[in-house]
């Protein structure tokens, strides 16, 4: 019995590191989307310094690792068995979702996945602590992009305001530096964020398993999970950054700094609360608030469209994928 659970709970691991790794390049255009279409950095440069900072980021806190982990479905009531297919279903909602060049959420396809999965094997709604998932998840899930367009619109109105003195050359120049700082924060905060869902459900497995008696991140896994993620963020995610960075707003320097700052402010926030949130959700709307504050037909309406339907689907889509994924392994083994 041992060497079973030891090998599912191997299984387990190496696909919550291909979920980090592919969470690494699909989210990449998070932190570097806005200063690759500035041109304040060159692709390879931006992805260098995302990689580094979403490695060391993975290393502030566990908060969400906890919620993740067990605060929405206790791991001591579940076999490995949902946790594979909760990973098996996120893996593949966020690969179409990478395929069509759309910017949704790992975050939610894996808390989707894991949802869909353990009703399926319990039968019963019971199995979610839905108060948990209301206060840590759904709450957050519609207020932070709300927050982040408020707060790109704020920062960019702000700095209209104060900078009309100013020479546009001037605040180009001054800009193109200090975005450079934005996109670090962006980054640093994405690893914080991120990488701790995977951490989670690394920890969720090990308990599930019997191979940890309570809840806590052992160190291996901390840098397992910060590896994979700087890795896959050395991939990058071209489609998606072109999404982001090119076709929501048109950006100069200025407008980079105000929707980076905005989004990490917004993300380090929710890491503290111990929410799982969707950077990819408030980078977003952050840079479309930023247009905004010039005038809304600078937002191409379209493109965010099509991004808000895919925030609306990851969720239950992760979980009916997972669901079925769990029915077709009951019915092989």
């Amino acid at each position: 019995m041992l060497n079973i659970a030891l090998i599912v709970t191997g299984a387990v691991v190496v696909l919550a590191l291909i979920f980090d790794f592919i969470n690494g390049f699909h989210d990449t255009a998070n932190a570097i989307a806005t200063s690759v279409s500035t041109r304040v950095l060159t692709p390879r440069a931006a992805i260098a310094m995302s990689a580094v900072l979403n490695f060391l980021g993975a290393f502030i806190s566990v908060k969400v690792a906890k919620t993740v982990g067990s605060d929405l479905v206790d791991p001591t009531a579940i076999p490995q068995t949902v946790i594979i297919a909760a990973l098996i279903g996120a893996i593949t909602w966020n690969l179409i979702t990478w395929y069509f060049g759309l910017p949704s959420s790992s975050s939610h396809a894996l808390i989707g996945g894991l949802l869909g999965a353990a009703m399926m094997f319990s039968g019963s709604f019971s199995i979610v602590n839905w108060l948990n998932f209301f206060d840590k998840v759904l709450l957050w899930l519609f207020l932070s992009p709300i927050i982040g367009f408020l707060t790109g619109l704020f920062f960019m109105t702000a700095l209209n305001w104060l900078l009309r003195p100013v020479r546009p050359t001037t605040i180009t120049r001054v800009f193109s530096k200090l975005q450079i700082v934005s996109a670090a924060l962006m980054a640093l905060n994405h690893g914080a964020n991120d990488a701790q869902k995977s951490m989670g459900i690394i920890t969720m497995a090990l308990v599930s398993g019997g191979l940890l008696a309570e809840f806590y991140i052992p160190f291996w896994v901390k840098f397992a999970c910060a590896l994979a993620m700087a890795l896959g963020t050395s991939v990058g995610g071209w489609k998606i950054i072109k999404t982001m960075g090119m076709n929501m707003a048109r950006l100069a320097p200025i407008n980079g700094f105000a929707a980076e700052t905005g989004a990490a402010a917004v993300i380090f926030t929710a890491t503290m609360l111990h929410s799982p949130v969707s950077t990819t959700h408030i980078i977003s709307t952050s840079i479309m608030g930023v247009g905004a504050a010039k005038r809304f037909s600078a937002v191409r309406w379209v493109v965010a469209k099509d991004i808000v339907w895919a925030w609306v689907l990851t969720i239950p889509i992760a979980a009916l994928i997972s669901s079925f994924l769990l029915v077709i392994g009951r019915w092989l083994f």
